[in-house]
Protein backbone atom coordinates (compact mmCIF):
# COMPACT_ATOMS: atom_id res chain seq x y z
CA UNK A 1 0.00 0.00 0.00
CA UNK A 2 1.35 3.70 -1.17
CA UNK A 3 1.89 6.01 2.13
CA UNK A 4 -1.35 7.76 3.07
CA UNK A 5 -0.42 11.38 2.04
CA UNK A 6 -1.57 14.47 4.83
CA UNK A 7 -1.28 18.15 4.43
CA UNK A 8 -1.52 19.95 8.04
CA UNK A 9 -2.44 23.39 6.95
CA UNK A 10 -2.20 25.89 10.34
CA UNK A 11 -1.08 29.67 10.76
CA UNK A 12 1.88 28.74 12.69
CA UNK A 13 4.46 26.02 13.24
CA UNK A 14 7.37 25.87 15.48
CA UNK A 15 10.38 26.25 14.80
CA UNK A 16 9.50 28.67 12.27
CA UNK A 17 6.90 30.88 14.30
CA UNK A 18 5.23 30.36 17.52
CA UNK A 19 2.65 32.32 19.58
CA UNK A 20 1.33 29.43 21.55
CA UNK A 21 0.66 25.37 21.32
CA UNK A 22 -0.99 25.06 18.34
CA UNK A 23 3.06 25.39 16.19
CA UNK A 24 4.28 22.91 18.98
CA UNK A 25 1.84 20.34 17.93
CA UNK A 26 1.66 21.37 13.96
CA UNK A 27 5.65 21.33 13.83
CA UNK A 28 6.00 17.87 15.88
CA UNK A 29 3.55 15.69 14.91
CA UNK A 30 4.42 15.05 11.13
CA UNK A 31 8.08 13.71 11.97
CA UNK A 32 5.93 11.01 14.24
CA UNK A 33 3.57 10.52 11.20
CA UNK A 34 6.58 9.69 9.10
CA UNK A 35 7.72 7.18 11.24
CA UNK A 36 3.79 6.10 10.69
CA UNK A 37 4.47 5.50 7.33
CA UNK A 38 2.80 8.47 6.03
CA UNK A 39 3.57 10.94 3.54
CA UNK A 40 3.24 13.96 5.76
CA UNK A 41 3.81 17.72 4.53
CA UNK A 42 3.01 20.92 6.59
CA UNK A 43 1.73 24.58 4.95
CA UNK A 44 1.88 27.74 6.54
CA UNK A 45 1.86 31.49 5.36
CA UNK A 46 5.72 32.95 4.70
CA UNK A 47 6.09 35.95 7.26
CA UNK A 48 8.56 38.07 7.59
CA UNK A 49 10.51 36.39 10.28
CA UNK A 50 10.76 33.44 8.29
CA UNK A 51 11.77 35.00 5.15
CA UNK A 52 14.71 37.52 7.37
CA UNK A 53 15.59 34.10 9.10
CA UNK A 54 15.63 31.36 6.43
CA UNK A 55 15.69 33.15 3.01
CA UNK A 56 18.56 30.90 1.61
CA UNK A 57 17.27 27.83 2.33
CA UNK A 58 13.72 28.04 0.49
CA UNK A 59 13.03 26.76 -2.69
CA UNK A 60 10.67 28.80 -4.69
CA UNK A 61 8.26 26.68 -7.07
CA UNK A 62 6.79 29.70 -8.57
CA UNK A 63 3.41 31.87 -8.23
CA UNK A 64 -0.05 31.94 -9.30
CA UNK A 65 -3.21 34.22 -8.96
CA UNK A 66 -5.81 34.00 -6.20
CA UNK A 67 -8.92 35.51 -6.53
CA UNK A 68 -10.18 36.87 -3.50
CA UNK A 69 -14.07 38.27 -5.01
CA UNK A 70 -13.37 40.96 -7.14
CA UNK A 71 -10.22 41.17 -7.14
CA UNK A 72 -7.02 38.64 -7.97
CA UNK A 73 -4.01 38.38 -6.07
CA UNK A 74 -0.62 36.97 -6.35
CA UNK A 75 0.36 34.29 -4.25
CA UNK A 76 4.05 32.43 -3.92
CA UNK A 77 4.63 28.92 -2.99
CA UNK A 78 8.42 28.14 -1.21
CA UNK A 79 9.08 24.92 0.44
CA UNK A 80 11.67 23.93 2.98
CA UNK A 81 13.16 20.89 4.10
CA UNK A 82 13.68 20.23 8.28
CA UNK A 83 13.91 16.95 9.87
CA UNK A 84 12.65 15.00 6.98
CA UNK A 85 9.60 16.99 6.74
CA UNK A 86 8.62 19.08 3.73
CA UNK A 87 7.41 22.59 5.18
CA UNK A 88 5.47 24.77 2.19
CA UNK A 89 5.04 28.98 2.43
CA UNK A 90 2.40 30.46 0.85
CA UNK A 91 4.05 34.27 -0.01
CA UNK A 92 2.03 37.60 -0.07
CA UNK A 93 3.63 40.64 1.01
CA UNK A 94 0.65 42.88 1.66
CA UNK A 95 -0.96 39.52 4.21
CA UNK A 96 2.61 38.01 5.51
CA UNK A 97 4.91 40.80 5.86
CA UNK A 98 4.78 40.95 9.29
CA UNK A 99 6.58 40.20 12.14
CA UNK A 100 4.05 38.28 13.78
CA UNK A 101 1.90 35.93 13.30
CA UNK A 102 -1.91 37.86 14.14
CA UNK A 103 -2.08 41.40 13.63
CA UNK A 104 -6.09 42.93 14.19
CA UNK A 105 -8.83 40.75 14.02
CA UNK A 106 -10.98 41.79 11.20
CA UNK A 107 -7.50 42.12 9.05
CA UNK A 108 -6.26 38.45 10.46
CA UNK A 109 -9.84 37.38 8.66
CA UNK A 110 -9.04 38.38 5.32
CA UNK A 111 -5.69 37.25 5.71
CA UNK A 112 -6.42 34.23 6.40
CA UNK A 113 -9.21 33.75 4.05
CA UNK A 114 -6.73 34.41 1.44
CA UNK A 115 -4.02 32.00 3.05
CA UNK A 116 -6.95 29.25 2.71
CA UNK A 117 -7.84 29.96 -0.97
CA UNK A 118 -4.20 30.03 -1.59
CA UNK A 119 -3.84 26.69 -0.40
CA UNK A 120 -6.33 25.10 -2.13
CA UNK A 121 -5.22 26.40 -5.83
CA UNK A 122 -1.72 25.02 -4.84
CA UNK A 123 -2.77 21.72 -4.37
CA UNK A 124 -2.38 18.99 -6.59
CA UNK A 125 -0.19 19.31 -10.20
CA UNK A 126 1.37 22.90 -8.75
CA UNK A 127 2.16 21.67 -5.79
CA UNK A 128 2.93 18.09 -7.33
CA UNK A 129 1.34 16.88 -4.53
CA UNK A 130 -1.95 15.67 -3.67
CA UNK A 131 -2.73 14.80 -0.19
CA UNK A 132 -5.51 12.14 0.58
CA UNK A 133 -5.94 13.69 4.26
CA UNK A 134 -6.03 17.76 4.65
CA UNK A 135 -5.88 18.19 8.17
CA UNK A 136 -7.22 22.09 9.15
CA UNK A 137 -6.18 23.51 12.24
CA UNK A 138 -8.15 26.01 14.41
CA UNK A 139 -10.55 28.40 12.94
CA UNK A 140 -7.99 30.31 10.62
CA UNK A 141 -8.15 27.11 8.49
CA UNK A 142 -12.17 26.68 9.55
CA UNK A 143 -13.28 27.36 5.53
CA UNK A 144 -11.59 24.97 4.02
CA UNK A 145 -13.73 21.87 4.00
CA UNK A 146 -16.33 24.01 3.18
CA UNK A 147 -14.61 25.87 -0.03
CA UNK A 148 -13.47 22.05 -1.22
CA UNK A 149 -17.27 21.53 -1.31
CA UNK A 150 -18.54 24.47 -2.55
CA UNK A 151 -15.91 25.38 -5.14
CA UNK A 152 -13.67 22.23 -5.95
CA UNK A 153 -15.53 19.12 -5.53
CA UNK A 154 -18.42 19.98 -7.66
CA UNK A 155 -15.93 20.40 -10.25
CA UNK A 156 -14.35 17.20 -10.14
CA UNK A 157 -11.48 18.30 -8.22
CA UNK A 158 -10.18 17.37 -5.11
CA UNK A 159 -12.91 15.14 -4.87
CA UNK A 160 -11.32 11.89 -2.94
CA UNK A 161 -9.89 14.31 -0.50
CA UNK A 162 -10.74 13.80 2.98
CA UNK A 163 -10.70 16.37 5.73
CA UNK A 164 -9.94 16.37 9.21
CA UNK A 165 -10.63 19.68 11.73
CA UNK A 166 -8.66 20.21 15.30
CA UNK A 167 -10.26 22.09 17.38
CA UNK A 168 -6.88 23.57 19.69
CA UNK A 169 -9.00 25.91 21.78
CA UNK A 170 -12.46 26.76 20.78
CA UNK A 171 -12.52 30.14 23.01
CA UNK A 172 -11.00 31.93 19.66
CA UNK A 173 -13.36 31.17 16.47
CA UNK A 174 -12.93 33.76 13.36
CA UNK A 175 -16.36 35.48 13.35
CA UNK A 176 -16.92 38.18 10.60
CA UNK A 177 -20.05 39.43 8.82
CA UNK A 178 -22.13 37.59 5.75
CA UNK A 179 -21.04 40.40 3.19
CA UNK A 180 -17.76 40.23 3.52
CA UNK A 181 -17.29 36.47 3.52
CA UNK A 182 -19.17 36.22 0.81
CA UNK A 183 -17.03 39.08 -1.18
CA UNK A 184 -13.83 36.97 0.16
CA UNK A 185 -14.92 33.77 -0.24
CA UNK A 186 -17.33 34.15 -3.32
CA UNK A 187 -19.60 31.52 -2.07
CA UNK A 188 -23.39 31.23 -2.53
CA UNK A 189 -26.01 31.83 -0.07
CA UNK A 190 -26.76 28.74 0.64
CA UNK A 191 -23.57 28.58 2.73
CA UNK A 192 -24.70 30.99 5.48
CA UNK A 193 -27.69 29.60 7.47
CA UNK A 194 -27.61 28.50 10.86
CA UNK A 195 -27.58 24.69 9.84
CA UNK A 196 -23.96 25.85 8.01
CA UNK A 197 -21.62 28.85 9.09
CA UNK A 198 -23.49 31.32 11.03
CA UNK A 199 -23.87 31.48 14.56
CA UNK A 200 -25.89 34.52 16.16
CA UNK A 201 -26.21 36.01 12.17
CA UNK A 202 -22.46 35.89 11.62
CA UNK A 203 -19.70 33.80 9.77
CA UNK A 204 -18.09 31.29 12.46
CA UNK A 205 -15.04 29.87 10.96
CA UNK A 206 -15.02 27.47 13.71
CA UNK A 207 -18.60 26.47 12.99
CA UNK A 208 -17.81 25.80 9.68
CA UNK A 209 -15.00 23.37 10.51
CA UNK A 210 -17.45 21.45 12.52
CA UNK A 211 -20.20 21.39 10.23
CA UNK A 212 -18.26 20.35 6.80
CA UNK A 213 -15.12 18.56 7.87
CA UNK A 214 -15.40 14.40 7.46
CA UNK A 215 -13.69 14.08 10.79
CA UNK A 216 -12.93 16.63 14.09
CA UNK A 217 -10.43 16.10 16.78
CA UNK A 218 -9.39 17.35 19.87
CA UNK A 219 -6.49 17.72 21.52
CA UNK A 220 -7.46 15.76 24.54
CA UNK A 221 -10.21 13.51 25.75
CA UNK A 222 -11.49 15.31 28.10
CA UNK A 223 -11.48 18.53 26.14
CA UNK A 224 -13.71 16.80 23.48
CA UNK A 225 -16.31 15.92 26.67
CA UNK A 226 -16.20 19.39 28.00
CA UNK A 227 -16.73 21.19 24.72
CA UNK A 228 -20.00 19.42 24.17
CA UNK A 229 -21.42 21.11 27.56
CA UNK A 230 -22.90 24.93 28.07
CA UNK A 231 -19.99 25.91 29.86
CA UNK A 232 -16.98 24.96 27.96
CA UNK A 233 -19.15 24.86 24.59
CA UNK A 234 -18.61 28.69 23.55
CA UNK A 235 -21.88 28.99 22.17
CA UNK A 236 -20.84 25.79 19.62
CA UNK A 237 -21.78 22.92 22.32
CA UNK A 238 -25.25 22.31 20.28
CA UNK A 239 -23.36 22.12 16.45
CA UNK A 240 -20.57 19.64 18.66
CA UNK A 241 -23.52 17.57 19.86
CA UNK A 242 -25.36 17.36 16.25
CA UNK A 243 -21.44 16.14 15.08
CA UNK A 244 -20.61 14.54 17.88
CA UNK A 245 -20.46 11.03 15.81
CA UNK A 246 -17.61 12.43 13.63
CA UNK A 247 -15.51 14.07 16.79
CA UNK A 248 -12.43 12.15 18.66
CA UNK A 249 -9.81 13.25 21.45
CA UNK A 250 -6.54 12.97 20.77
CA UNK A 251 -4.49 13.78 23.32
CA UNK A 252 -1.30 16.21 22.25
CA UNK A 253 2.60 14.72 23.02
CA UNK A 254 5.26 16.55 23.74
CA UNK A 255 8.77 17.12 20.98
CA UNK A 256 11.05 14.87 23.51
CA UNK A 257 14.06 15.75 22.05
CA UNK A 258 14.10 19.34 22.59
CA UNK A 259 12.42 18.71 26.11
CA UNK A 260 14.87 16.21 27.36
CA UNK A 261 16.78 16.90 30.25
CA UNK A 262 19.54 14.17 29.95
CA UNK A 263 20.70 16.27 26.64
CA UNK A 264 19.30 19.74 27.53
CA UNK A 265 22.06 22.70 26.30
CA UNK A 266 20.24 25.33 27.39
CA UNK A 267 20.18 24.40 31.07
CA UNK A 268 23.09 24.61 33.53
CA UNK A 269 23.44 21.17 33.90
CA UNK A 270 21.75 18.03 32.80
CA UNK A 271 20.15 15.01 34.43
CA UNK A 272 18.15 11.95 34.54
CA UNK A 273 16.32 9.29 36.33
CA UNK A 274 17.46 7.91 38.72
CA UNK A 275 20.45 10.06 39.33
CA UNK A 276 18.63 13.54 38.71
CA UNK A 277 18.95 14.71 42.72
CA UNK A 278 21.96 16.94 42.18
CA UNK A 279 21.56 18.30 38.18
CA UNK A 280 18.14 19.34 39.29
CA UNK A 281 19.74 21.10 42.29
CA UNK A 282 22.32 22.60 40.52
CA UNK A 283 19.64 24.22 38.32
CA UNK A 284 17.61 25.22 41.65
CA UNK A 285 20.81 26.85 42.81
CA UNK A 286 20.91 28.36 39.64
CA UNK A 287 17.97 29.89 39.30
CA UNK A 288 17.45 31.71 42.34
CA UNK A 289 20.76 33.24 41.94
CA UNK A 290 20.06 34.38 38.44
CA UNK A 291 16.91 36.02 39.40
CA UNK A 292 17.70 37.13 42.73
CA UNK A 293 15.72 35.11 45.26
CA UNK A 294 17.10 33.66 48.15
CA UNK A 295 19.23 30.70 47.83
CA UNK A 296 17.90 28.00 49.47
CA UNK A 297 17.85 24.60 48.67
CA UNK A 298 14.39 23.98 50.83
CA UNK A 299 12.02 26.47 49.40
CA UNK A 300 9.81 25.13 47.11
CA UNK A 301 10.10 26.51 44.16
CA UNK A 302 6.90 27.30 42.37
CA UNK A 303 6.92 27.91 38.86
CA UNK A 304 4.33 28.91 35.78
CA UNK A 305 5.55 29.55 31.93
CA UNK A 306 2.19 30.98 30.56
CA UNK A 307 0.23 33.60 28.53
CA UNK A 308 -0.83 35.79 31.16
CA UNK A 309 -4.50 35.92 30.49
CA UNK A 310 -7.78 34.90 32.93
CA UNK A 311 -7.96 31.15 30.84
CA UNK A 312 -4.66 30.40 32.83
CA UNK A 313 -6.18 30.77 35.97
CA UNK A 314 -3.96 33.91 37.01
CA UNK A 315 -7.23 35.47 39.02
CA UNK A 316 -6.95 32.80 41.46
CA UNK A 317 -2.95 32.53 42.07
CA UNK A 318 -3.64 36.65 42.61
CA UNK A 319 -6.10 35.64 45.61
CA UNK A 320 -3.77 33.40 47.27
CA UNK A 321 -0.11 34.29 45.88
CA UNK A 322 0.68 36.65 49.21
CA UNK A 323 -0.47 33.22 51.54
CA UNK A 324 1.79 31.09 49.15
CA UNK A 325 4.83 33.37 49.78
CA UNK A 326 3.82 34.29 53.26
CA UNK A 327 4.10 30.01 53.76
CA UNK A 328 7.74 30.25 52.66
CA UNK A 329 7.28 29.00 48.75
CA UNK A 330 9.38 30.65 45.89
CA UNK A 331 7.52 31.80 43.50
CA UNK A 332 8.49 32.22 39.52
CA UNK A 333 6.28 33.91 36.55
CA UNK A 334 7.73 34.01 33.04
CA UNK A 335 4.90 34.97 30.44
CA UNK A 336 3.80 38.22 28.56
CA UNK A 337 -0.15 38.61 27.94
CA UNK A 338 -2.91 40.92 29.27
CA UNK A 339 -1.30 44.34 31.14
CA UNK A 340 -3.43 44.03 34.13
CA UNK A 341 -1.83 40.24 34.98
CA UNK A 342 1.34 41.72 33.66
CA UNK A 343 1.18 44.84 36.53
CA UNK A 344 -0.32 42.97 39.24
CA UNK A 345 2.09 40.51 39.20
CA UNK A 346 5.35 42.73 38.65
CA UNK A 347 3.76 44.60 41.39
CA UNK A 348 3.94 41.50 43.90
CA UNK A 349 7.27 40.28 42.73
CA UNK A 350 8.90 44.23 43.24
CA UNK A 351 7.20 43.79 47.14
CA UNK A 352 8.77 40.09 47.60
CA UNK A 353 12.34 40.21 45.71
CA UNK A 354 13.95 37.48 47.69
CA UNK A 355 10.83 35.43 47.11
CA UNK A 356 9.07 36.09 43.77
CA UNK A 357 10.31 37.08 40.31
CA UNK A 358 7.69 38.15 37.82
CA UNK A 359 9.39 37.88 34.07
CA UNK A 360 7.51 39.60 31.52
CA UNK A 361 8.39 38.18 28.79
CA UNK A 362 9.49 35.12 26.72
CA UNK A 363 12.57 33.65 26.14
CA UNK A 364 13.26 29.78 25.71
CA UNK A 365 16.35 29.34 26.95
CA UNK A 366 14.89 30.71 30.15
CA UNK A 367 11.65 28.60 30.38
CA UNK A 368 14.19 25.47 29.93
CA UNK A 369 15.76 26.53 33.02
CA UNK A 370 13.17 27.28 34.97
CA UNK A 371 11.25 23.88 33.84
CA UNK A 372 14.48 22.24 35.29
CA UNK A 373 14.86 24.10 38.33
CA UNK A 374 11.02 23.72 39.52
CA UNK A 375 9.92 21.76 42.81
CA UNK A 376 6.17 22.61 41.49
CA UNK A 377 4.62 23.58 38.77
CA UNK A 378 1.55 25.53 39.03
CA UNK A 379 -1.45 25.16 35.80
CA UNK A 380 -4.93 26.42 38.08
CA UNK A 381 -6.35 26.87 34.43
CA UNK A 382 -9.93 27.90 33.83
CA UNK A 383 -9.76 25.44 31.23
CA UNK A 384 -7.09 23.58 29.49
CA UNK A 385 -7.36 22.23 26.27
CA UNK A 386 -4.49 20.16 26.38
CA UNK A 387 -1.98 21.71 28.08
CA UNK A 388 1.90 21.11 26.82
CA UNK A 389 3.30 22.52 29.96
CA UNK A 390 2.42 20.26 32.74
CA UNK A 391 3.31 17.06 30.55
CA UNK A 392 7.39 18.85 29.94
CA UNK A 393 7.39 20.08 33.48
CA UNK A 394 6.88 16.65 34.73
CA UNK A 395 9.79 15.31 32.28
CA UNK A 396 11.81 17.63 34.28
CA UNK A 397 11.03 16.37 37.52
CA UNK A 398 8.93 19.22 38.85
CA UNK A 399 5.30 18.26 40.15
CA UNK A 400 2.41 19.57 38.97
CA UNK A 401 -0.64 20.74 40.91
CA UNK A 402 -3.38 21.62 38.48
CA UNK A 403 -7.24 22.21 37.93
CA UNK A 404 -9.13 19.20 36.65
CA UNK A 405 -9.89 20.23 33.63
CA UNK A 406 -9.13 19.50 29.78
CA UNK A 407 -5.83 17.49 29.25
CA UNK A 408 -4.43 18.53 32.45
CA UNK A 409 -7.14 15.74 34.15
CA UNK A 410 -6.33 13.43 31.01
CA UNK A 411 -2.08 13.54 32.25
CA UNK A 412 -1.82 14.34 35.78
CA UNK A 413 -2.66 11.08 38.18
CA UNK A 414 -3.50 12.61 41.59
CA UNK A 415 -1.17 12.03 44.16
CA UNK A 416 -3.19 9.16 46.48
CA UNK A 417 -1.68 8.94 50.04
CA UNK A 418 -3.01 5.30 50.38
CA UNK A 419 -1.44 3.83 47.67
CA UNK A 420 1.43 5.86 46.90
CA UNK A 421 0.23 6.34 42.96
CA UNK A 422 0.16 9.32 41.34
CA UNK A 423 2.79 12.19 39.18
CA UNK A 424 0.92 15.51 40.39
CA UNK A 425 -1.62 17.11 42.69
CA UNK A 426 -5.17 18.40 41.37
CA UNK A 427 -8.12 20.62 42.54
CA UNK A 428 -11.74 20.51 41.20
CA UNK A 429 -13.41 23.93 41.69
CA UNK A 430 -12.49 27.06 40.45
CA UNK A 431 -12.28 27.93 43.89
CA UNK A 432 -8.59 30.30 44.82
CA UNK A 433 -8.63 28.93 48.40
CA UNK A 434 -8.82 24.91 47.06
CA UNK A 435 -5.91 26.12 44.76
CA UNK A 436 -4.19 27.25 48.07
CA UNK A 437 -4.74 24.18 50.15
CA UNK A 438 -3.48 21.46 47.47
CA UNK A 439 0.01 23.43 47.13
CA UNK A 440 0.36 23.84 50.69
CA UNK A 441 -0.07 20.01 50.90
CA UNK A 442 2.71 19.47 48.20
CA UNK A 443 4.69 21.70 49.93
CA UNK A 444 4.37 19.95 53.23
CA UNK A 445 5.31 16.70 50.94
CA UNK A 446 7.92 18.12 49.63
CA UNK A 447 9.50 19.48 52.41
CA UNK A 448 8.84 16.77 55.25
CA UNK A 449 7.94 13.68 53.82
CA UNK A 450 11.28 13.14 50.66
CA UNK A 451 10.60 9.83 50.11
CA UNK A 452 6.88 10.35 48.97
CA UNK A 453 8.44 13.04 46.68
CA UNK A 454 10.91 11.03 45.50
CA UNK A 455 8.18 8.71 44.88
CA UNK A 456 6.24 11.34 43.06
CA UNK A 457 9.52 11.96 41.19
CA UNK A 458 9.79 8.81 39.48
CA UNK A 459 6.16 8.52 38.33
CA UNK A 460 6.66 11.85 37.03
CA UNK A 461 10.00 11.24 35.26
CA UNK A 462 9.29 8.19 33.88
CA UNK A 463 6.23 8.56 32.16
CA UNK A 464 5.51 8.92 28.18
CA UNK A 465 4.45 12.51 27.37
CA UNK A 466 6.51 11.65 23.53
CA UNK A 467 3.67 11.97 20.48
CA UNK A 468 4.08 8.06 19.50
CA UNK A 469 1.13 7.32 20.82
CA UNK A 470 -0.23 10.25 19.51
CA UNK A 471 0.64 10.24 16.22
CA UNK A 472 -0.44 6.17 15.97
CA UNK A 473 -3.80 7.09 16.99
CA UNK A 474 -3.95 10.10 14.29
CA UNK A 475 -2.75 7.23 11.87
CA UNK A 476 -5.32 4.93 12.82
CA UNK A 477 -8.15 7.64 12.75
CA UNK A 478 -6.39 8.70 8.42
CA UNK A 479 -6.06 4.90 7.71
CA UNK A 480 -10.04 4.64 8.57
CA UNK A 481 -10.91 7.65 6.47
CA UNK A 482 -8.46 6.56 3.54
CA UNK A 483 -9.69 3.27 3.70
CA UNK A 484 -13.30 4.37 3.74
CA UNK A 485 -15.39 4.48 0.33
CA UNK A 486 -17.35 7.36 1.51
CA UNK A 487 -15.15 10.40 0.12
CA UNK A 488 -17.99 13.21 -0.14
CA UNK A 489 -19.53 14.94 2.67
CA UNK A 490 -22.58 14.16 1.75
CA UNK A 491 -22.33 10.22 2.09
CA UNK A 492 -22.53 8.82 5.35
CA UNK A 493 -21.53 5.62 6.03
CA UNK A 494 -22.74 2.85 7.52
CA UNK A 495 -21.49 3.73 11.02
CA UNK A 496 -22.82 7.37 11.20
CA UNK A 497 -25.85 7.84 12.04
CA UNK A 498 -28.40 8.33 8.47
CA UNK A 499 -30.81 11.39 9.22
CA UNK A 500 -30.46 14.48 11.66
CA UNK A 501 -32.70 13.10 13.84
CA UNK A 502 -30.84 10.45 14.69
CA UNK A 503 -27.32 12.56 14.96
CA UNK A 504 -29.33 14.29 17.50
CA UNK A 505 -30.30 10.94 19.21
CA UNK A 506 -26.82 9.68 19.10
CA UNK A 507 -25.25 13.31 19.58
CA UNK A 508 -23.79 12.40 23.42
CA UNK A 509 -21.05 9.80 22.35
CA UNK A 510 -17.93 11.09 21.85
CA UNK A 511 -15.18 8.76 20.37
CA UNK A 512 -11.88 9.86 22.80
CA UNK A 513 -8.49 7.66 22.73
CA UNK A 514 -6.88 8.62 26.18
CA UNK A 515 -3.15 7.20 27.24
CA UNK A 516 -2.73 3.34 26.53
CA UNK A 517 -6.81 2.61 27.60
CA UNK A 518 -8.63 1.36 24.62
CA UNK A 519 -11.05 3.52 22.97
CA UNK A 520 -13.97 4.45 24.82
CA UNK A 521 -17.44 6.04 25.10
CA UNK A 522 -18.25 8.55 26.91
CA UNK A 523 -21.82 9.85 28.17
Amino acid sequence: MNPIKVLLVASEVAPFIKVGGLADVVGALPRNLIEQGCDARVILPLYKKIKQSRTTQLHFHGWRMVKMGWRSLYAGLYSTVLDGVTFYFVDNEYYFNFDQVYVEYSFDIERFCFFQRAVLDFLGEFLQFEPDILHCNDWQTGMMPLLLDAQYRTHGIHSAMKTVFTIHNLKYQGIHGIDTIKDFLDLPDRYFSDDSTLKEGAVNFMKAGIVYANSVTTVSPTYAYEIMTDHYGEGLNDTLQRHAYKVTGILNGIDDKEFSPSDDKLIPATFAYPHYAEGKAACKAAIQHRLGLLVNPGAPLCVMITRLVDQKGLDLFLRVAGEMLFDGMQIVILGTGDVFYENALSDMARKNPTKMCASIMFSNELAHSLYAAADIYLMPSLFEPCGLSQMIAMSYGAIPVARETGGLKDTIIPYNEYTGEGNGFTFANINAHEFLFVTKYACDLYRNHKEIWAGLIRQAMLGDYSWNRSAREYFDLYKSMYESPYADRGEISPEEPHSEQQKMEDSQPVRISKNNKDDKKIK
